[in-house]
């Protein structure tokens, strides 16, 4: 096992404690409006410290990217752990069980290390470089559906992003006549986690951040299945628009999404 993952565990399981805490006393939580209907409550950033200050325990000079403290250089640059503490906000605070913890680590830009883990359920997602995808130790497989017809797909609204609403519509108005049906959880780290379980067969999601994605890439690669642009790129860090599913699910997903000239 490579021994950052059993770090990143141990991280992810201090922040699930904070979170199970907080959500067993909902009314104690302080909710704030970070940006419109963006919402972040003083459990994602108590789990946020949480999780930095597990890692910096072992490793004092890597580097951060965090949803809530933003970027912190150390002195080690090749070794960048991006962090999401609680995934799927606004759900916590409605008392909605469904929410995780994202942490990946990137060394030298590439993606080593990713976790997702749901306190509630207690299921940990995780995946090493080259070492397939697993949840609670048992490995993963993405879903081998080839076409649309029969799926179920996974998504997120544009809810930070309205005025991509008519096109978000299209798109999935057009998806919707050929799927068996569509789910929209709220977390997209779980979505991109059941996608690699094959609980899910694909997913999309406009705008999204490199944290809330940035394990979810690697658990997807390790379990066969892959993440594009909506262009079928590698520039959905920087857009933040995401298509994930098995290749050729993906090709069919992508037609689908270019029609609409985005």
């Amino acid at each position: 096992m490579h021994p950052m993952l059993n770090i990143a565990i141990r991280a992810a399981r201090n922040a699930g404690k904070v979170i199970v805490k907080g959500y067993e006393s909902l009314e104690s939580v302080e909710v704030e409006e970070k940006s419109l209907n963006d919402y972040v409550s003083s459990v994602d950033k108590e789990a946020e410290l949480a999780i930095i200050g597990t890692l910096q325990k072992s490793y004092p000079d890597h580097s951060f990217i965090c949803e809530e403290s933003g970027i912190l250089e150390g002195k080690d640059k090749d070794h960048q752990w991006i962090i999401d503490p609680l995934d799927g906000t606004t759900n916590f605070i409605h008392g909605i069980p469904h929410f995780a913890v994202s942490i990946a680590l990137k060394i030298k830009g590439r993606t080593e290390v990713g976790i997702v883990f749901d306190p509630i359920r207690n299921e940990l997602f995780s995946a090493v470089k080259g070492q397939s995808s697993q949840i609670n130790g048992y490995r993963t497989r993405a879903s081998e559906v080839p076409k649309l017809a029969g799926t179920l797909l996974a998504t997120g609204f544009p809810f930070k992003q309205k005025h991509h609403t008519k096109t978000y519509l299209e798109i999935f108005n057009d998806f919707f006549l050929d799927v068996a049906d569509m789910r929209r959880g709220g977390s997209a780290a779980l979505d991109l986690a059941y996608v690699a379980a094959g609980r899910m067969d694909g997913f999309w999601e406009f705008g999204l951040k490199p944290w809330d994605i940035a394990a979810g890439e690697l658990l997807l690669k390790e379990s066969g299945a892959m993440m594009t642009d909506f262009n079928g790129g590698n520039d959905y860090m920087k857009s933040g628009n995401v298509v994930a599913a098995n290749p050729k699910l993906l090709k069919e997903m992508l037609t689908v999404i270019r029609k609409h000239h985005l």
